[in-house]
């Protein structure tokens, strides 16, 4: 097998309670996107394009802050995972490291976080009809 060719930026593993990484699920920064790999004999592997990434969150509880990891929550318009959870060693660093290559890929892309919000939902919007629709509906029936 040969070496994938990636540039990582960041790597880290998930991190239990105590802030040992003693799981099989990776996570991997490269300059345009965000991977976590998961398994160990059967491997899943899920990639968001950073310009993707619409907000971020640390969120640490007390024991977490004590041994210095925490989790940083992502929210993205990607289909496959559009919101996730990863414990990472030094939470702090890792957001300001997404900061930094978000807003690069979104520079590259041309893109910014409103530009996503207005692409077409896969709901539809039941409110949309009025009731005056249906009366008219209706009076084209007679």
């Amino acid at each position: 097998m040969a070496k994938e060719e990636f540039e990582y930026i960041w790597k880290d593993r998930k991190r239990t309670f105590l802030g040992l990484p003693w799981s099989f699920t990776v996570y991997y920064l490269t300059e345009t996107k965000l991977i976590c790999r998961t398994g160990f004999l059967n491997i899943t592997e899920d990639e968001i394009d950073l310009y993707k990434i619409t907000d971020k969150r640390l969120k640490q509880t007390f024991g977490q802050r004590i041994v210095g990891c925490g989790v940083v929550h992502i929210c993205s318009r990607d289909v496959s995972l559009p919101e996730f959870d990863m414990i990472v060693k030094n939470p702090r660093e890792v957001m300001n490291l997404f900061d930094k290559y978000v807003n690069q890929a979104r520079d590259k892309y041309g893109t910014r976080g409103r530009d996503l919000y207005g692409a077409p939902s896969m709901h539809p919007h039941h409110d949309d009809y009025d009731n005056n629709d249906e009366d008219a509906n209706d009076s084209d029936n007679d």
